[in-house]
């Protein structure tokens, strides 16, 4: 599979950050991309630096972000409180984000993880105002210093 390159705002930054927190981010952001090839990579730099995957160039859109935190990285499920979670793999308190922790690959590099993103996506779709034309395209939202 032909995974896109990463950004050149958002790898400059990434490349701050602790070698095994960016193999375990780079190896995450693939994961996502298999599951849905399609989605808009929407890049910030707030208090994490932040990949979020979205079916337009809205953040309401966003199914699910990559946040890179000084010493981990999160798997993040914006409705995540809507979603089947059987093996009980989300954490949070929010009204609708919940998280997976990501220490090691087989935190989310499993069929349990691949259900729910699959589920994230679809309600996403369903969620939708209208459909949008924009797709598999990375938007940097990264203020250049």
């Amino acid at each position: 599979m032909n995974i896109r390159q990463i950004h050149p705002d958002f790898l400059y930054l990434l490349e701050f950050k602790q070698p095994e927190l960016i193999e375990l981010f780079i190896d995450l952001r693939e994961f996502v991309l298999e599951i849905y090839p399609d989605s808009n990579e929407l890049l910030y730099h707030t208090h994490a630096l932040t990949a979020g995957f979205s079916l337009s160039d809205r953040l309401a859109d966003t199914f699910c972000v990559l946040p890179i935190y000084t010493n981990h990285v999160n798997l993040g499920l914006n409705k995540g409180t809507l979603l089947p979670d059987p093996h009980k793999l989300l954490k949070g308190t929010g009204n609708l984000m919940r998280h997976i922790p990501v220490a090691k690959r087989e935190d989310y590099r499993n069929d349990a993880v691949r259900d729910l993103l699959s589920a994230a996506v679809e309600l996403a779709i369903s969620d939708m105002d209208k459909p949008s034309e924009l797709k598999g395209k990375t938007i940097s939202r990264i203020k250049a210093k």
